[in-house]
């Protein structure tokens, strides 16, 4: 349950770091925002044109008297849009970051750069293109297995009770664990840590990764809210990325001030402490 806590407390510390640094916030929104315009255009053509297609896939309905023909068609306009709409939830955090990989990753450095007691953050050293294909390459995979919990507990919601109360928790649970690894990705593509790996390591702490993606999962049912959050959930996953590996956080310069104060230097000619 610890580590529960930890995770909600590394989201909320990602919010505070970009809220203290303010440009970083304004340009790690510009990819939020970009895609938020692409899928409202997609959404709003579904809308338009999906009565259309539906009809265009179904010409053997045709010939079907009223109200059975509108009745099918009108159902199968409303999954073809729920069924977008739950894609466009699914694969938004992965098209934001894909879109927006210079930005986050630029912000992903400088948490590290700020937290980390020597100011060192790592770099991968590929170029920018290779960076964008193991991007795309990992989402794709990690959207596939998404999808694949998402169809299993499809099935699942039609068990009377158990899909109306456990399978949209359990949902949220799953869907928090692969955004978790999505925004934990910029971190730790940067560590040359490949997918197999990270996914071991996000096993390995459960409930730390549920701590901190299932609320993010909740908060991102709302697009613009998934936004305004997309920034700061990329340096809170860096801080954790980091919780995960092992490494030292020192937020703020905190650390290294408090030892300043302990350990006060000799004066000037004096031999230093232990020897």
């Amino acid at each position: 349950m610890r580590d529960l806590g930890a995770g909600f407390r590394y989201l909320l510390k990602g919010q505070r770091w970009v809220a203290r640094h303010g440009r970083q916030y304004g340009f790690g929104l510009l990819p939020g925002l970009i895609t938020l315009v692409l899928y409202a255009a997609a959404l709003v053509a579904l809308a338009l044109w999906g009565e259309d297609f539906v009809g265009w896939a179904t010409p053997f309905a045709d010939d079907w008297s009223s109200p059975w023909l509108g009745l099918f068609r009108g159902f199968l306009t409303a999954v073809l849009f729920a069924l977008g709409l739950l894609l466009s939830v699914v694969t938004f955090t992965a098209v934001t970051l894909l879109i927006g990989q210079p930005f986050y990753e630029n912000l992903s450095e400088k948490v590290d750069r700020d937290v980390s007691p020597d100011g060192h953050a790592p770099e991968s050293g590929l170029p920018l293109w290779r960076e964008l294909w193991i991007s795309a390459r990992d989402s794709l995979r990690i959207v596939a297995r998404a999808a694949l919990w998402g169809v299993l507990l499809f099935g699942c919601g039609f068990i009377p009770v158990v899909g109306q109360t456990v399978v949209p928790v359990i949902g949220f649970f799953v869907t928090g664990f692969f955004l978790t690894e999505e925004l934990t990705a910029v971190a730790l593509q940067r560590r040359s840590v490949e997918l197999r790996t990270r996914l071991t390591l996000l096993r390995s702490r459960r409930t730390l990764v549920w701590g901190f993606g299932t609320p993010l999962a909740v908060a991102f049912l709302v697009p613009f809210v998934a936004v305004f959050l997309m920034p700061g959930a990329v340096a809170g996953a860096t801080l954790m990325a980091r919780d995960l590996l092992g490494e030292e956080i020192d937020e703020g310069g905190e650390t290294r001030g408090q030892a300043a104060t302990t350990f006060p230097q000799p004066p000037s000619g004096s031999p230093a402490p232990g020897r």
